[in-house]
């Protein structure tokens, strides 16, 4: 592995540094373990991908006079229990991530956010991520043949407001006559909830996020949203009784992490919008983007929200907001919470951000309500801008 800190390694790109190339294999091995099995429970022989991420690990810290981890389970628990600051790669010091990320949660012992993040881009999706745009895609299309957006629109608000749902909840979602064109993709991506949700008889959903919570062995709760765990103890919603309210149902897990997570910062950001007095369309387009926000002027804003743990990576997947349905300006919104926890998140973002981002900014869901309220107050400066390019120097015109 060459030593990038020497002086005549300066410059020289992070994201395809050695170290980095060596984590985002570990990361890998953990998200496809965890699609074959549980974390906990898997059996010689370890899968070819996972050994040689392993093997990878161990020759490095050999090199470096580390003790190694002595097998594929020791590997997982330094996932779990050493944060990366601690792992015996020379260069992590000077790379972008924070001293306390860990690839897999220390509560839960799921596969942490920034680890799905460094899986997935550099090796092709997971198969969770393909089972996700699967579903996706196949909603679209659905639609598309049946002329109705707005049955999309249905979709993906079901997706993202009912993760969860009793036996009175499906009833009514079998009424609605929007859902009628994917009403078999409802059928395949519900299904029953297994036990180790239960706890005294009862599921718990967040009520917070809305997802189910896990019961952990000391009494508390885990739930599997960031933003939920940053904002502190998840609070227990009311109790579902299979005896009472009959079978639940819960979203698949790939659709409550890629669709579920980031739709509920979508949803909290358009009713944000609209109490304001904007007209906002979700999801337009067939989801060429996430919300177009329209002003009374009919100035049009095109906004994709992205809520992701490393603001590098994100920087790396930057491009620029589809032009259909035309907008004036474009942006990518994150929820405020990342930079509470990483307060260089949108530097990094700008910083890591390629060309065919062609300068797309990235703005705090705050930030992006305040510009909202200077625009209809008649503002035409920056701070009523959502992308810098989208005026002349005088203030005025359109992109």
């Amino acid at each position: 592995m060459p030593d990038l800190s020497s002086p005549s390694q300066e410059g020289l790109d992070w994201y395809t540094h050695a170290d980095v190339r060596l984590l985002r294999d570990i990361a890998t091995a953990v998200v496809r373990l965890e699609e074959v099995t549980r974390l906990d429970s898997f059996a010689l022989p370890y899968p070819a991908q996972a050994q040689r991420a392993l093997d990878a690990l161990v020759l490095v810290c050999l090199r470096d006079g580390a003790r190694p981890p002595a097998g594929l389970p020791d590997l997982l628990r330094w996932c779990r229990a050493r944060p990366l600051g601690s792992w015996p790669l020379e260069a992590l010091p000077e790379l972008p991530f924070d001293a306390g990320d860990r690839l897999i949660d220390e509560t839960s012992g799921e596969p942490s956010q920034l680890c799905h993040e460094l899986a997935v881009p550099e090796h092709g999706d997971s198969t969770a991520r393909q089972y996700d745009r699967m579903v996706v895609h196949e909603a679209m299309r659905a639609c598309r043949d049946a002329a109705s957006p707005e049955s999309y629109t249905a979709f993906r608000r079901l997706l993202v407001t009912r993760p969860v749902l009793t036996e009175a909840d499906w009833l009514s979602v079998a009424a609605d006559l929007y859902l009628e064109p994917v009403r078999e993709l409802v059928n395949l991506v519900y299904a029953s909830v297994p036990d180790g949700y239960l706890r005294q008889g009862s599921y718990t959903p967040c009520a917070r996020c809305l997802t189910l919570l896990t019961p952990l062995a000391d009494g508390g709760w885990w739930c599997e949203r960031d933003q939920c765990r940053h904002l502190g103890p998840p609070p227990p919603g009311p109790g579902l009784r299979p005896d009472t309210c009959g079978e639940v149902r819960h979203l698949d897990r790939p659709l409550r992490q890629f669709v579920t997570g980031p739709g509920r910062a979508e949803v909290a950001l358009e009713r944000s919008l609209r109490k304001l007095g904007l007209a906002v369309e979700m999801w337009p387009g067939y989801d060429a983007y996430d919300v177009r926000i329209t002003f009374p002027d009919g100035h049009v804003w095109a906004v994709d929200v992205k809520d992701w743990a490393h603001p590098g990576l994100l920087g790396r997947k930057a491009e620029a907001v589809r032009p259909d349905p035309p907008y004036d300006e474009a942006c990518w919104v994150v929820p405020a919470f990342r930079l509470q926890a990483r307060r260089d998140y949108l530097e990094t973002y700008e910083r890591e951000r390629g060309d065919r981002a062609g300068g797309l900014r990235l703005l705090t869901d705050v930030r992006l309500l305040a510009a909202a309220r200077t625009r209809l107050g008649g503002e035409r400066g920056p701070k009523a801008r959502i992308s810098l390019s989208s005026y002349p120097e005088n203030g005025e015109g359109h992109a």
